[in-house]
């Protein structure tokens, strides 16, 4: 019985060693863990305000739009980009922004919306609209060489004919009609014979003198 009680009293002797050494250490780790743990839960539930406060934005900003409401469409789309940036939606705003700019000849408005989005939207699909749409405003600037460079690399297929056929709209305002009919071929190429958008390109092609051999 006494061997027991000195060996509890050495477990207990070198436990209290132990705490004496590493206590601290354990509960400021403790903290971190409890701490790390409130704060993900914060930011989930910021997070998801912040998406719900976003999307009744943007519900605005889209009856402005069907509304004609330039002045308050812009006022919505605003918002979003400065309050709500990290959101789904401000990308979105900033290309509804750049058809209002555009669209009332305000074009570097425009391209500085589109590049906010470009640099912004953390979608593929998005970043390729917004960059389809960014060469088209460089284009009506005549900004060729810098509407080509947007459309290079790479992009999804979904929008491989889109880029195509843009490709050929700047070869086309630069003279180089050869290069435009090879590029509206190759949109061509990659468009279904049931897509609307087709006979655009066919038309195109007609006006060149016919399909690139």
């Amino acid at each position: 019985m006494a061997t027991y009680d000195l060996d509890e009293q050495e477990r207990l002797d070198e436990l209290k060693a132990w705490w004496k050494r590493w206590g601290n250490l354990v509960l400021i780790g403790v903290a971190v863990v409890v701490a790390a743990g409130a704060g993900w839960r914060y930011w989930q539930q910021r997070t998801l305000t912040q998406s719900l406060e976003a999307a009744a934005v943007y519900e605005r900003l889209t009856q402005s739009l069907v509304a004609n409401d330039v002045k308050g469409a812009r006022e919505t789309g605003g918002l979003l980009l400065d309050q709500y940036q990290g959101t789904a939606y401000a990308p979105r705003a900033a290309l509804a922004l750049a058809r209002v700019n555009a669209a009332s000849g305000d074009l570097k408005s425009a391209q500085a919306q589109l590049e906010w989005a470009l640099a912004h939207a953390k979608e593929a699909g998005l970043k390729d609209l917004a960059r389809l749409r960014l060469a088209g405003v460089q284009l009506d600037q005549k900004a060729y060489d810098a509407a080509l460079k947007t459309l290079g690399g790479s992009h999804s297929d979904a929008f491989a004919a889109r880029f195509d056929d843009m490709r050929g709209d700047i070869l086309l305002a630069q003279g180089k009609a050869d290069e435009a009919r090879a590029a509206y071929q190759a949109a061509l190429g990659k468009l279904g014979e049931d897509n609307p958008y087709r006979s655009i390109v066919e038309l195109k092609l007609d006006d060149l003198g016919g399909a690139a051999k």
